[in-house]
């Protein structure tokens, strides 16, 4: 009886295995037809079934299922399953815990979603699997710039502040306050003043878990790790500080001494440290704070001159501060009117020049409210950038009105903004023309379509997909009095980028299509000059680029950092434990550094032919002044036609500056040489000196 049982159970041992192999190889045939046949959710499906069934498969199948996983996850990402596509991931993630691949495709869904710390992570798991793998390095480097708010760079670097600060701090904790909470630490630079003021315990409370992250990181630079006690959370949590956010509201008077046009209220603050430091945040002081401005809608006159004053109601609520009931006081004909908002006007919400900034704009069928960036409010202020894409479109729209479709025919040329839709024959009355097709495949805001929109025939298609940059773009539209048919955005009609490149009529070709390649942040935008190519390969011959070529800028710099600081303020770059080398958003015109040599040119890119341009170079450097080489920074010349070129070094621009930091400095002598090695992979420059 023993014998028979285990040959019992031997059999069905032998039966279940065998029924295993049937079932993985059914499922490996299935999984291969469903990869030709492109359904590449039921091939996930099917690999996902095999790899269960059979680990050690797994070397076997990797490189297939990744790729069904990625085209998968493609798709649940257009469709919007969102939660789907993540259960993909965590299931991919659970049978390959150690693939760099993966965490990096993860990394990059995380933070187009805008889970900036999340994908931080992943990026960081995939350098340290593999820290040869580049498009996870240049991911985490873009990606950590972003976690470690900007500002914090430029707060490091104002010398003034953070004297009177360290002052501020060194006298309260030695006149008898010995325990110090530091309410949103950030980098942790106030909370070390305190503790080598000598404080006896120091709490600092940080709510972002990169900024946590990194505050830990250095204090232990700084030797105060365990000096210093780190709270991951967020400061309203705490009773005591709940009171001090509510403020009643009460209306105060500021008198008009200027006539003019009312606009905006403008606020800053002045910071009594104590009965010595004040510190202030005023526009005509040199700080590193912005103001904040409140815009003013809905007052049936905004005209003001000297004598008048403008009333307002303000209080703290919400934690915030606010500013509403805005209202014109005029001594008109000897005694003083009141000029009221109208009925529809919203309260004037905190606008920060460092976060977002609230418009609205009375229109005669509905109140319209956008939301739009600093640095969109800066595009939408960059005049030359307008003037000088819209003198490259006239060109081009104005040569395509004639040679494409009436080559015999004249353009008045006295205003080509009125008369791109006209022309006339000898001894006939002017004709109106079909429109031209304008297609903007830039990245994130564009005002790009607007400008188009001002050739009159112009039929101008957009790509923005945020609601809040379609509703700013219909509003400009409106207010230039453009025809409802103007502007269109296509990306509400389609889903896959190759489908938005394509014609919007089948009879049609795109007259131009116009980009914007870089990020304000200043580096070049990948997404971009990937639709670039694939509009010259469709296109060929039939489309003309606004951007002809970008010619890459840099100066050798030196003491980005103010050597009395201390080091933690140098070690704010490193992000999470690894070291960043391109920092981006930097502000040249206002960065205490010196130039050590002359603006050389690194390399130049052609937009429409990207697979042609050189992945390395070198360029040689003649220092022209003696000093300490601590960084590159590097900026570009966007030249949209022979005429036209635009610099995004211009203190007037709304672009920022990026700059590759050396791990450790260099010291020069004038006339010395450098030699510079410059990669250039997937819109990402890398620089090291030899």
């Amino acid at each position: 009886m023993p014998n028979s049982k285990r040959k019992s159970r031997h059999r069905r041992k032998v039966g279940q295995e065998t029924g295993r192999h049937e079932l993985v190889s059914r499922s490996l045939q299935s999984a291969q037809h469903c990869m030709e046949d492109q359904d590449f959710g039921t091939a996930y499906a099917h690999y996902l079934l095999v790899l269960n069934l059979a680990p050690e498969l797994k070397n076997d199948v990797k490189e297939t299922f990744q790729f069904a996983l990625f085209k998968w996850a493609e798709e649940l990402d257009s469709l919007a399953r969102i939660q789907d596509l993540f259960g993909c991931y965590e299931h991919a993630l659970e049978l390959f815990p150690n693939d760099e691949i993966i965490c990096n495709s993860m990394g990059e869904h995380l933070f187009r979603m805008g889970f900036r710390d999340e994908a931080a992570a992943y990026f960081h798991k995939a350098v340290k699997l593999n820290p040869d793998f580049p498009d996870a390095k240049e991911n985490f480097y873009r990606v950590a710039n972003w976690v470690v708010e900007r500002w914090h760079f430029v707060m490091l670097n104002d010398f003034n502040r953070n004297l009177l600060y360290q002052k501020a701090v060194q006298k309260a904790v030695h006149s008898g306050f010995r325990s110090v909470l530091d309410i949103g630490t950030g980098t942790g630079i106030l909370s070390m003043f305190a503790k080598k003021a000598g404080a006896s315990s120091v709490y600092a409370c940080e709510l972002s878990k990169t900024m946590y992250e990194l505050a830990c990181e250095v204090l232990t630079a700084n030797g105060l790790n365990g000096e210093i006690k780190l709270l991951h959370m967020k400061s309203l949590d705490i009773e005591e500080l709940k009171s001090l956010a509510i403020r009643k509201p009460s209306k105060i008077h500021v008198p008009v001494i200027e006539s003019g046009i009312l606009d905006a209220i403008v606020v800053w603050f002045t910071l009594q440290l104590d009965d010595e430091h004040t510190l202030s945040t005023s526009p005509r002081d040199d700080t590193c704070w912005e103001q904040a401005v409140y815009p003013v809608q809905g007052l049936i006159d905004y005209s003001v001159k000297c004598g008048d004053s403008v009333t307002m109601e303000v209080s703290c609520q919400d934690f915030y501060l606010r500013i509403q009931k805005i209202c014109l006081v005029t001594s008109d004909y000897g005694m003083d009117v009141e000029k009221n908002l109208r009925e529809k006007n919203s309260e004037a919400e905190l606008c920060s020049a460092l976060a977002s900034l609230q418009t609205a704009s009375t229109l005669e069928s509905a109140w319209q409210e956008c939301m739009l960036e600093s640095t969109e409010i800066a595009l939408l202020n960059n005049l030359s950038y307008h003037e000088c894409f819209k003198a490259a479109m006239s060109k081009v729209l104005s040569s395509l009105s004639l040679s494409e479709q009436f080559p015999s025919m004249d353009v008045d040329s006295q205003n080509d903004e009125m008369n791109l839709g006209k022309v006339k024959t000898k001894g006939q009355n002017k004709k109106t023309l079909d429109p031209l097709y304008v297609l903007d495949v830039s990245e994130g805001f564009s005002v790009l379509p607007v400008i188009a929109g001002k050739f009159g025939a112009v039929k101008a298609y957009s790509s923005v997909e945020k609601e809040q940059h379609q509703v700013a773009l219909n509003l400009i539209s409106e207010a230039n009095r453009f025809p409802k048919e103007t502007l269109e955005f296509w990306i509400n009609h389609v889903q896959d980028d190759n489908v938005v490149l394509q014609r919007p009529r089948s009879d049609r070709s795109w007259s131009i299509i116009i980009l914007d390649v870089i990020e304000t942040s200043g580096l070049i935008q990948q997404d971009v000059m990937e639709k670039a190519a694939i509009s010259r390969n469709q296109f060929q011959e039939e489309i003309k680029s606004t951007i002809n070529f970008t010619y890459v800028h840099m100066q050798v710099f030196a003491s980005l950092w103010r050597q009395d600081i201390p080091t933690a303020c140098q070690d704010v770059w490193n992000a999470c434990g690894i070291k960043v080398p391109v920092r981006v958003f930097l502000d040249l015109s206002t960065l205490p550094y010196m130039p050590l040599s002359k603006s050389v040119e690194l390399l130049r890119v052609d937009l429409m032919n990207p697979y042609l341009n050189s992945p390395s170079r070198e360029v040689k450097v003649t220092i022209c002044k003696s000093g300490q080489v601590t960084g590159i920074p590097f900026w570009y010349h966007l030249c949209l036609d022979e005429d036209n070129v635009l610099d995004t070094s211009s203190e007037s621009s709304h672009w920022k500056q990026a700059a590759v930091v050396l791990d450790k400095p260099i010291q020069v002598q004038a006339g010395d040489e450098l030699v510079l090695s410059i990669q250039y992979h997937n819109s990402n420059i890398s620089i090291t000196v030899k």
